[in-house]
């Protein structure tokens, strides 16, 4: 029997080994920067980590006094039950975020801020557990649920091309805002690229898209980072369809907050304090705009759920600095805080960041910050609060823009001057305000 050398053997070994790895270099190259990828985005949310928490202390006395800078972790949402809700007092808000802070420039920069004139607000305050909003209409289902311990309402959005609209708003005007809380639960790393929450500006008042419309979608995709699309059509041609770089992963799993403003033609979203889209002429020129509508798609059915709440649509076009300046004093219910609190909502600082613009611009301008509350609770809670919220409010212009606290004193008048009817979530929205009065 012929048996082959030790160096044969090795040489041939050699030989092998080498057409492995002629074979498998490009897939070892593509593997390798794919790891690469995946190790600069953990780098990235890391440095951002760190960042946030060094601002813990300073961002806890503005937005979350009396909380020790105890932060919890990024979660999901829990799952819908359908428990009653107590009643609470002060403003509605949603199940609140655990993102962590933001870092104070991103707050200070902020530049969304909401119309001054409410046309439509709904919290689903006056529906019952189980029953679709008196509100709304769709063609498909839907139903009031709350989230695990929140007392908040949430509407449940039925995956798959079906359209929920709000059918008493009046014509939108030229210039507009829109805002809204989105909470999902049941996401995973399988989630579809097709998951999505779309809303659309629409001259059509039932469930088609409309000859003349403007429309944006919020990705949910959890498998890959899917950026923010928006389309429209102009007298039944699209004329753009463009979607945005951005990785919201994350952010969808914190019940986001969406912002929209709308000047004649020009189009910008935000989601939380984060300006995705600014198209100058997207909405369809002297197009009747007048219907606001919701689809969520690509979602797994019995799965994975989205919910919306806190919608509110506001006039918009008068610039609060001109008018604090021209009449000495202003009231807007676009400064929002956490449900029975005096911690501000982020996205409340477009309206604060204005008022300082307006004191740094004439150093001689005092100013007197007045809380007004709705209802709900006690006078003498809704008094307390309302001193808090102003207090809160002079905080923020001290603490983030540096103004001088000796030029802002505070009050609160708690619920004892409404400005509507405290028997709908519409009139208490109203009511939950802050006034700004020259001295």
């Amino acid at each position: 029997m012929k048996t082959s050398s030790p160096g044969k053997i090795l040489l041939g070994f050699v030989l092998v080994f080498g057409f492995c790895l002629s074979g498998n270099a490009q897939l070892l190259k593509k593997l390798g920067k794919r790891a690469e990828r995946a190790a600069e985005r953990t780098i990235e949310r890391r440095v951002d980590k760190e960042a946030s928490e060094k601002t813990d202390q300073v961002l806890d006395s503005i937005l979350e006094p009396g909380s020790g800078g105890n932060k919890q972790g990024p979660n999901t949402p829990p799952s819908p039950t359908g428990n009653e809700p107590n009643a609470q007092g002060g403003q509605s808000g949603g199940p609140t975020s655990s993102s962590g802070p933001k870092t104070i420039e991103v707050y200070s920069k902020f530049d969304y801020v909401p119309g001054d004139k409410q046309m439509f607000f709904d919290d689903f305050g006056n529906d019952f557990i189980g029953d679709f909003p008196s509100k709304w209409n769709t063609n498909a289902g839907g139903e009031i649920v709350t989230l695990g311990d929140s007392p908040q309402k949430w509407l449940e959005l039925k995956s798959g091309f079906n359209i929920y609209y709000i059918p008493n708003v009046p014509q939108l005007p030229e210039e507009y805002t829109i805002e809204f809380d989105l909470a999902a639960v049941g996401l995973d790393r399988q989630t579809s690229s097709q998951a999505k929450v779309a809303i659309t500006l629409s001259n059509d008042d039932a469930f088609k898209p409309g000859s003349n419309n403007a429309y944006a979608e919020i990705p949910f995709c959890q498998y890959a980072a899917i950026g923010v699309t928006v389309q429209n059509n102009i007298n039944g041609k699209r004329e753009i369809r463009s979607t945005v770089k951005a990785d919201l992963r994350d952010v969808v799993l914190n019940n986001p907050h969406v912002s929209i403003a709308v000047n004649k033609q020009r189009f910008r979203l935000w989601v939380n304090e984060v300006k995705y889209i600014d198209v100058p002429r997207l909405v369809a020129p002297g197009a009747v705009i007048h219907t606001v509508k919701f689809l969520a798609n690509g979602f797994k059915d019995g799965k994975e759920k989205v919910f919306i709440s806190n919608l509110k649509v506001a006039e918009g076009g008068v610039d609060l600095r001109r008018k604090l300046i021209a009449e000495g004093k202003i009231s807007t219910n676009g400064i929002l805080f956490d449900t029975g609190s005096a911690n501000i909502k982020p996205e409340s600082m477009g309206i604060i960041r204005q008022i300082y613009q307006v004191m740094q611009q004439d150093g001689s301008i005092n100013l007197k910050i007045v809380g007004h509350t709705d209802s709900d609770g006690s006078d003498a809670n809704n008094m307390a609060l309302s001193k808090k919220r102003a207090a809160s409010v002079k905080n923020a212009l001290v603490s983030v823009y540096g103004v001088n606290g000796n030029r802002l004193t505070v009050d609160g008048k708690g619920e004892s001057e409404p400005v509507a009817d405290n028997n709908s979530p519409d009139g208490k929205a109203q009511n939950r305000r802050v006034e700004f009065i020259r001295q």
